[in-house]
């Protein structure tokens, strides 16, 4: 297994405990970090470091994942899988709406990590507990793209390029309203919310989130936006669409009731729809093997192309409509 080094320590993350800075690196849970450390996979000047521990900048920090076999922490379950394209080292998949990825609280069954284990029993050993392969995430109620490893080099890779901002996330959205400008960027902090601690929310002192958004389409109401993350906060979009003025249609934490001040042929399929409009469209990133950059995209969910048509009468020309 190759070990990995950063030195010297940005200056950004003096005085950072070791397990929050790397976890955020690597874009992994800190929990998965913390095993590492413990077994002495994470070391500082050569020596294997505490958690706790407070970065300087002329400290030389190495890692090394700690893999191992999680077989028996989950059971592969029976699922169909959307895929889009696999090789030996990984697979890019289309996700459902409504699908969960990995277990987590209040569901331990019936994940995308329990199906992808039926049919790549080898991501067993790949990754953290209960997230084999797993490399990041999608919302439950967010359908669309993912990459997930078959191989722990692979996942190695693709974690350190997701932590360093090098993959290409582009998203479909439709939202209430129409921007004032036809493109622009929402940077603005987000941190969780202080009372409703389910909720992000833009803060002053949270982490730095940058959203860049373009409209595709307008019409009765709502837009169609293609949305592209900077970074990779929880709830980014969503959070920063509803600062922006202009929440997703169905959005059930950041959402409003816009519908109600629109025309009544309107307003059912919007109070209606279930889910955040939100889409996962395109990945580009670069093969962990050959280093080659390549890009995959996902089909525009049936129930947006239907909510559009519904609302506006227009098609989506262009976006497989």
């Amino acid at each position: 297994m190759t070990t990995e080094t950063l030195s010297p320590i940005p200056p950004e993350a003096a005085g950072m405990r070791l397990d929050r800075f790397l976890a955020e690196h690597l874009g992994l849970p800190r929990n998965q970090i913390q095993q590492w450390i413990r077994a002495d996979h994470v070391l500082i000047n050569g020596k294997p470091a505490k958690g706790s521990h407070h970065l300087n900048t002329g400290e030389v920090l190495q890692w090394q994942p700690l893999v191992r076999d999680h077989t028996g922490e989950m059971t592969p379950e029976a699922g169909d899988l959307r895929v889009l394209y696999e090789d030996d080292l990984l697979v890019v998949l289309d996700k459902p709406a409504g699908l969960t990825v990995h277990p987590g609280a209040g569901r331990t069954t019936g994940t995308l990590a329990h199906r992808l284990l039926a049919h790549y029993p080898e991501m067993a050993a790949v990754g953290g507990p209960g997230r084999p392969g797993i490399v990041h995430r999608l919302d439950k109620d967010t359908s669309g793209i993912m990459v997930v490893a078959r191989t722990p080099a692979a996942y190695q890779q693709l974690s350190t390029a997701f932590a360093e901002r090098r993959i290409d996330k582009q998203y479909l959205a439709i939202v209430y309203g129409r921007p004032k400008t036809t493109a622009g960027s929402i940077t603005k902090p987000i941190a969780r919310h202080p009372q409703r601690r389910k909720e992000m929310s833009v803060i002053e002192g949270g982490r730095p989130a940058t959203t860049g958004y373009r409209v595709l389409e307008s019409a009765a109401g709502i837009s169609l936006l293609q949305i592209e993350l900077a970074t990779g906060r929880t709830h980014q979009i969503r959070v920063h669409l509803k600062d922006l003025g202009h929440p997703l249609v169905g959005d059930p934490t950041y959402g409003e009731a816009r519908w109600k001040g629109l025309p009544k042929s309107v307003k059912k399929p919007l109070s209606d729809f279930p889910r955040p409009a939100l889409h996962a469209w395109q990945l580009a990133f670069e093969h962990p093997q050959s280093e080659r950059r390549i890009s995959f995209e996902a089909p525009v969910p049936e129930d947006l192309v239907s909510l559009w048509v519904e609302v506006t009468g227009q098609s989506l020309e262009g976006l497989g409509a």
